[in-house]
């Protein structure tokens, strides 16, 4: 007895001692979420008892602080702990995909829970953004009033920190739950369902390939992030993939409203409105009271007309069929059954085409799936931009589908002579200079060698030059911001080649390959006539890079602080001594030679 009584402790203490160490992975911000939900109820029942004493100011500031609270609350759940919850359920309706269980999972969490955390969360935050991007795109197609049930971001009487302070919280708390059921079904439907038909029709395509080995010289990870910030934003930022997915979206509400006589109710009576239009626009202003302008118009169109005529918001009328309820029913149904085909074809479709394209390079080994997978998307996405465009061709005439094959040819000699300077050149310069400023001295010791690789250099590359990019368009306007902004303008169809190498692709690769150059000829040609030790010269070789960086920012920083006392001195001067400025017409003299002419000046104080 003594010792079951003995072994019953035992297992007792190693059961709170696991529920300690789980809680104190984020003992801290558990705690304060806590907290401030605590301090909100106390608020609460403090307003309520000054309201019953009649202390006005009193319950003025507590009512005050108990929004700031409310407000600060909402955020965290909407911002932080809803897409946390999507990347699980993602993540846990994904394991067979990825072969992987939920094992696996903990362990991960055990070994790393912060970085666990910040990816679930990250992979939540971009599911919620695609999906309210779609949204916003069935709003430029559906009828205004079919979406009643979800927020218009668009709208711009919208305000949500407005809908934090007055909504109440049970409100919130029915909208959240409400927004888990809908995610996580959509979930479901597109993710789970489909992976469990694919194993079932075709066992041996899945799992994806996505093994991370960290010593591996080529880094999954750089390529993960390539793919997440280069592939997915070149083909989503397409004017004509939003485009095409437009057009898909209104052939599909096209064919079920006419298939389930939801014609008026999906896309409006617009036939009727233009008909109308022609036969009354005398009228206009009555018939803008009574609907709102067609989709044709755009959304934000409608907008402005909604705010302008004071009708009914989102909202325009339709035509009722004979059993409504059970059309609506069967329409969600063909929307689950079109979805689930949708999904198994990206899941399959890309990937099948970029395996087979890289089995001509390397066989039957197995590859990562993002390297399939950006293959196959990019290849399915040219394919069918070739088709479109052939099929837009074929009425002018083999003359003209000629010219045209002949310009786009040359356009794509240039594009590819462009993307191996900027895309190929300048990234590998840059992610080598980074490798040899930043990381060589922070992970390589003195007396080890650090070894390059050019495959992982060139997409950290990619990734820092896009960064560059980005931070020289919201700067101040200088020579490099004029040039990108003047090369983005041109684009594609208009590339000039010899503007692009003259002055982008020559100062940019000049630049890099001096800051290369130039430091390791000091280290390894003129360190050694100096006659100084070898270890002086292995030190010299290893920290030069990091040095030159410090005295290029250091010279910058000075650089700046002088330029700004020198206004300073000016602006003190021009205050203390200026009396006044007197403006001067200015005009040109005469071209003729020997002849000399004074022309009339006016001046003005």
């Amino acid at each position: 007895d003594e010792f079951a009584v003995c072994r019953s402790c035992a297992c007792t203490d190693k059961f709170f001692s696991f529920l300690q160490v789980q809680a104190s992975h984020f003992e801290g911000l558990i705690t304060t979420i806590v907290g401030y939900v605590l301090l909100a109820v106390t608020l609460i029942v403090c307003h309520g008892l000054a309201a019953l004493v009649k202390f006005q100011r009193s319950r003025r500031l507590l009512g005050v602080c108990y929004i700031v609270v409310k407000v600060s609350l909402l955020v965290v759940v909407e911002i932080g702990v809803f897409p946390l919850i999507c990347g699980w359920w993602l993540d846990i309706c994904s394991l067979e995909m990825f072969d992987a269980t939920l094992k696996d999972r903990e362990l991960s969490f055990q070994s790393a829970p912060g970085t666990t955390m910040f990816l679930h969360w990250l992979v939540g935050m971009v599911y919620v953004f695609y999906f309210a991007s779609f949204i916003l795109l069935l709003r430029e197609v559906l009828r205004p009033g079919v979406l009643w049930f979800l927020r218009n971001l668009n709208d711009p009487d919208f305000n949500p920190v407005q809908e934090m302070i007055h909504l109440p919280i049970y409100r919130h708390l029915r909208r959240f739950i409400l927004s888990v059921i809908v995610f996580g079904s959509i979930v479901l439907l597109m993710l789970w369902l489909p992976i469990r038909i694919i194993k079932y029709l075709l066992p041996s395509f899945l799992p994806y390939n996505v093994m991370l080995y960290s010593d591996a010289p080529v880094s999954e990870l750089s390529l993960e992030l390539l793919l997440l910030q280069v592939v997915l934003p070149a083909l989503l930022e397409q004017g004509h993939t939003r485009q095409w997915l437009k057009g898909l979206v209104r052939a599909w509400t096209v064919t079920a409203g006419y298939l389930l006589d939801l014609h008026s109710y999906l896309l409006g009576d617009q036939e009727e409105n233009e008909n109308n239009a022609n036969q009354q626009p005398n009228n206009q202003h009555a018939r803008n009271n009574n609907a709102i302008p067609v989709v044709g118009e755009g959304l934000h169109a409608a907008h402005q007309a909604i705010l302008q005529q004071g009708g009914p918001v989102g909202f325009q009328p339709y035509r009722r069929p004979l059993k409504f309820p059970l059309r609506i029913f069967l329409l969600i149904v063909f929307m689950c059954i079109t979805l689930l085909i949708a999904s198994l074809i990206c899941l399959t479709l890309p990937v099948f085409a970029g395996r087979w394209l890289m089995s001509f390079w390397t066989g039957t080994a197995k590859i990562h799936e993002l390297y399939t997978a950006a293959c196959g998307l990019y290849v399915c996405w040219l394919t069918i931009r070739a088709v479109t465009v052939l099929v837009a061709w074929m009425p002018q005439g083999r003359r003209v589908i000629f010219q045209k094959v002949k310009e786009w040819s040359l356009m794509i000699m240039k594009t590819l002579i462009v993307a191996v300077l900027l895309a190929g050149v300048v990234p590998l310069l840059l992610g080598l200079l980074f490798e040899l400023v930043i990381v060589a001295p922070l992970r390589v010791p003195l007396d080890q060698t650090p070894l390059f690789y050019p495959w992982q250099d060139w997409a950290l590359g990619v990734l820092h030059a896009k960064i560059i990019a980005a931070i020289t368009l919201m700067g101040p306007q200088w020579w490099l911001k004029t040039v990108i902004e003047q090369v983005y303008a041109n684009g594609i169809r208009n590339i000039d080649l010899h503007f692009i190498i003259r002055k982008l692709a020559a100062p940019v690769i000049s630049v890099l390959l001096l800051s290369l150059c130039v430091p390791y000829i000091i280290a390894s040609g003129v360190v050694p006539l100096l006659g100084v030790t070898a270890e002086m010269q292995n030190l010299v070789q290893r920290r030069i890079y990091p040095f030159l960086l410090m005295v290029v920012v250091l010279m910058g920083i000075l650089s700046f602080q002088v330029r700004q006392f020198k206004r300073l001195y000016e602006h003190i001067k021009n205050d203390k001594y200026l009396v006044g400025q007197r403006l001067v017409n200015y005009e040109r003299k005469s071209g003729k030679q020997g002849t000399s002419t004074t022309p009339p000046q006016s001046s003005q104080e």
